[in-house]
């Protein structure tokens, strides 16, 4: 006989996983005490890193069941639910979501749901890009320079530049200028590339 678990999820120590348990219940599914697993983590944080859900799949064998009641409690986004509900598939787990109707996520129509959702996954994954790269376009029409500001101004990559040249150690140079030595050696690296075009 299958063994049925369910994750319940809250975001903050003030809220209570109670209203989801009862949820569950009212739903049909009885679940001993024992195989109710409650966590309190940020939505925002991706379901395999969550201490609790990671221990409750150690837990889960081929065949159980493990039941929610929303997708939200399985993943930060579309994709995080998508990709959890696959490796739960894969290892023989079905997983019934009381907000879809109940459905087995795993099943013939579960799958048809969780193909919806990769569309959605993949529709936010453009739209975030599309809207990462506008943001970008602006901030450069703007005249702002992108990425982390350079650690030395030109006078001093000038100055690396002529001490490289003459030899000096980069640990020294580094030491002189008040600056890691990863710097030097970035500097090191584009005057070599500027000399090889």
């Amino acid at each position: 006989m299958a063994r049925v678990f369910s994750y319940c999820r809250v975001s903050t120590a003030e809220q209570t996983t109670e209203n989801q348990v009862r949820e569950i219940l009212a739903a049909g599914f009885n679940i001993e005490p024992r195989r109710v697993v409650e966590e309190v983590v940020s939505g925002s944080v991706s379901a395999n890193q969550r201490p609790g859900f990671a221990k409750l799949r150690d837990r889960l064998e081929a065949g159980d069941v493990l039941v929610v009641t929303k997708l939200d409690r399985l993943g930060r986004n579309a994709m995080d639910v998508r990709i959890t509900v696959e490796e739960l598939a894969e290892a023989g787990v079905r997983v019934h979501c009381l907000a879809l109707g109940g459905a087995d996520l795993t099943s013939a129509a579960g799958k048809m749901t969780m193909s919806v959702l990769s569309a959605v996954a993949e529709f936010e994954r453009d739209l975030l890009l599309e809207r990462t790269s506008a943001g970008l376009a602006r901030a450069k029409e703007a005249g702002k320079r992108l990425g982390r500001p350079h650690a030395l101004n030109a006078k001093q990559e000038n100055i690396v530049r002529e001490r490289l040249a003459q030899g000096h150690a980069v640990a020294a140079i580094a030491r002189d200028l008040n600056t890691s030595r990863q710097t030097i050696m970035r500097v090191r690296h584009r005057n070599s590339q500027h000399t090889c075009q």
